[in-house]
């Protein structure tokens, strides 16, 4: 029998009842049972600088890479500011990638969902995240893409897809990345 995936999940959005957060909600009732799923928290994390990366770095970092580090694989989930990601997940993906050398990222099978109350759904965050995970050495899941537009209209106030055909895509999105994960796994354990 297959194990337990754990995949830790980094939402850009830090607005507590963002449209981000609902479509990792939804998506993680539509996952197969073998997806574990853990939040990591991005919006305490210090900025980074490499001045205050020594041998005892911010306490928030540490816990943040250690959560990275002993995940399975990783669901990037974001909204879209001005053409690209949130800062903070910028800053979450500095923190995760430092000390030089040493980053969390490295390896850890990956999918990009993006998500904007506008027509294109994220498309340009979407694409400047999967640009430095490629840095990253994370093998990016490629399709089905994700790009959720028009989401107000999607999912309802208690968190609820009211599209029949974004809850059947959602769902051929989450099989798909545990399918991804369980190649890139199966390709490791050969090798």
């Amino acid at each position: 029998m297959n194990r337990q995936i754990r995949v830790v999940t980094i939402v850009g959005s830090l607005r507590r009842d963002s449209f981000t957060r609902r479509v990792v909600d939804v998506l993680k009732e539509l996952a197969p049972a073998a997806l574990s799923f853990e939040l990591a928290p991005i919006g305490s994390l210090p900025a980074y600088n490499e001045d205050d990366d020594t041998d005892a770095p911010p306490t928030a970092w540490q816990t943040f890479r250690r959560q990275v580090s002993s995940g399975d694989a990783v669901l990037f989930a974001t909204p879209e500011y001005n053409r690209s990601m949130p800062g903070v997940l910028k800053n979450a993906i500095d923190v995760g990638s430092r000390p030089y050398g040493a980053s969390a990222w490295i390896g850890k099978p990956a999918a990009v969902i993006s998500v904007s109350p506008g027509a294109i759904g994220g498309f340009g965050a979407n694409h400047h995240l999967r640009q430095c995970l490629t840095f990253l050495d994370m093998p990016v899941m490629q399709q089905p893409e994700a790009y959720i537009a028009g989401v107000g209209s999607l999912i309802d106030e208690q968190g609820r897809i009211t599209s029949p055909g974004t809850a059947e895509f959602l769902k051929r999105y989450i099989d798909a990345f545990e399918q991804w994960i369980r190649r890139l796994q199966s390709q490791r354990s050969q090798s």
